[in-house]
């Protein structure tokens, strides 16, 4: 075996590989400028950190390369599509920081309690402000996280034994998994109402970029403390810094931002701010963790096939991956589609178990990779998911998943995807296919027969069944200046009421995010809409 080490890593790491008797371990002080693609003509594996592109061209110059480890989780720097292609499992080390962050978040929290950096600074000034510097304790206080992944389950844990009451909203982890780790599951405006700290670790989507906005800042007890070491675009910053001026927030802590390097925010002159360079994973057992951890899932796969923490699709031949990856799509956009619903009025509760029925030529492929994509659309937000390793993370969770097949079906196209999520308070189903051998296509949605395209910007419109509703609709989006790419519409009278449902297609520039935001909120208004949500799909 030849090992590329790209990147400068810890010596434990380079130690795990070197154990290996007859492994060729190049280090990156060894690699000439520019040498790096003679070096791997010859490679089984490949190491990098952020710095190396490892882009179709580099790949192109790896005949051999059966893996690419990267150690850290952000993968923008490798090209997995063409990884993919070439049949190179693309790895990386998801929740090897899980305890650092934890901990920065905790030491956050007690220092804004304490005022220690203003204790710090005072006395390094020669100045003794003991009276000024009267605190508080964590114990007996509640603690919001928003987020109950590794990370937030660490915090939780440490949280736990300074005596806090701890209160969760994750609609992504089962109930049994909160109630080991001592926390409450509450909908997320009682977290925002009733925590004294609130402490974030969800990933960036759609829904939540923004979260902690003007509207959600209203709603929260006055004196709470925020803390966020997650994402920086989970803030809306002008919000938050107005609300810490006025006294209703009394104080944040916050290790990331929307634009980084940081050169200008208004939280600079907040002195109850506490603001660090974003460096909750920078720990020095943090990153030798990060590289052990890669070395030995790298070792492996190298000798014994086994594949952790992959972020891309597990190996498949040039023909059945050339005819299962359009069903791949397919299924992570339903599940992206029906996910919207979850912890909503529609299914209201956190979710259970995932179902999954197979029809037609679908029965026949090997689903493994489907129903992993299906699972990573459904829990696409939460974080470290990945289309490798959804249904792992989704046992880990204590969702229960079931997979049926059925090859012969009678009727309709030949090759349909049934995926149904079921909580505590009710289910969520959806059909959908693959047209034209690359139109990823939604048939029915909660026992009403539609036909959409899954792409782009979608509003999912449920409404009473009378007359007026779609001449109402069109006219908010129109006077919104908001382009109708397409309009399905389905209705049921099976169900209770007559119900039907519309699924529009927008376009949606950037520069019309807040015309849209604004004939949602129009759209809610009518008497005859009984729920609208917006799902973001993206481009095929």
């Amino acid at each position: 075996m030849k090992i590329v080490l790209a990147e400068k890593v810890s010596p434990a790491t380079l130690a795990i590989f070197q154990k290996e008797p007859g492994w060729n371990v190049v280090t990156a002080d060894k690699i000439a400028p520019g040498g790096l693609p003679a070096e791997l003509a010859d490679a089984d594996a490949l190491v990098v950190r952020s710095a190396v592109q490892a882009d179709a061209a580099l790949l192109a110059a790896a005949p051999k390369l059966r893996i690419i480890g990267r150690a850290g989780v952000g993968v923008d720097n490798i090209d997995a599509n063409e990884a993919t292609r070439r049949g190179i499992v693309v790895m990386n080390t998801p929740g090897a920081n899980a305890v650092a962050v934890a901990e920065l978040t905790l030491g956050l929290m007690i220092s804004m309690c304490r005022a220690i950096p203003r204790a710090n600074a005072a006395l390094h000034a020669g100045k003794w402000e003991k009276k000024s510097l009267q605190g508080s304790e964590l114990r007996g206080k509640t603690l919001g996280i928003v987020g109950l992944g590794r990370i937030g389950l660490e915090v939780a844990r440490r949280a736990k034994a300074f005596g806090m009451n701890l209160l969760g909203y994750d609609p992504f982890v089962a109930p049994v998994i909160a109630r080991e780790n001592g926390v409450t599951l509450v909908p997320i405006d009682e977290i925002f109402s009733s925590s004294d700290f609130l402490s974030l670790h969800v990933g960036l989507t759609p829904q939540t970029e923004g979260l902690i906005n003007k509207t959600s800042l209203a709603i929260m007890k006055k004196g709470i403390r925020i803390v966020n070491c997650a994402r920086g675009e989970l803030i809306v910053d002008e919000a938050l810094a107005e609300a810490i001026k006025s006294g209703h927030v009394a104080g944040a802590a916050l290790d990331v931002f929307r634009q980084e390097p940081l050169k200008d925010s208004p939280y600079f002159e907040l002195e109850n701010v506490l603001l660090s360079p974003h460096i909750a994973g920078s720990t020095d057992e943090a990153q030798e963790a990060i590289g052990i951890q890669l070395a030995n899932q790298v070792r492996d796969y190298l000798k014994l096939g086994v594949v952790q923490n992959a972020v891309n699709v597990a190996s498949l031949s040039e023909e059945e991956y050339a005819e299962v990856s359009p069903y791949i799509e397919m299924a992570a956009r339903l599940g992206q589609f029906l996910s919207h619903a979850i912890g909503s009025s529609e299914t209201g509760g956190n979710i259970e178990s995932i179902a999954l029925t197979y029809n037609g030529r679908l029965a026949q492929l090997k689903t493994d990779l489907i129903r992993n994509a299906a699972i990573s659309g459904v829990l696409a937000g939460s974080d470290g998911i990945n289309r490798i390793n959804a249904a792992s993370v989704a046992t880990d969770r204590g969702i229960r998943l079931q997979e049926d097949k059925r090859e012969h079906v009678s009727g309709g196209t030949g090759a349909v995807l049934r995926l149904a999520l079921h909580s505590a308070k009710g289910d969520s189903t959806a059909t959908a296919t693959v047209l034209h051998g690359h139109s990823p296509r939604l048939l029915s949605y909660d026992g009403i027969d539609v036909e959409a395209e899954l792409t782009g910007t979608l509003v999912v419109i449920r409404n009473q069944d009378v007359p007026g509703v779609i001449g109402r609709i069109g006219t908010i989006l129109g006077e919104a200046k908001l382009n109708i790419a397409n309009f399905a519409l389905g209705r049921s009278t099976r169900l209770p009421g007559s119900q039907a449902l519309a699924v529009v297609q927008l376009d949606v520039p950037a520069e019309a995010q807040p015309a849209l935001q604004q004939a949602l909120a129009e759209l809610r208004k009518v008497e005859s809409i009984t729920s609208v949500h917006i799902v973001e799909l993206g481009k095929l």
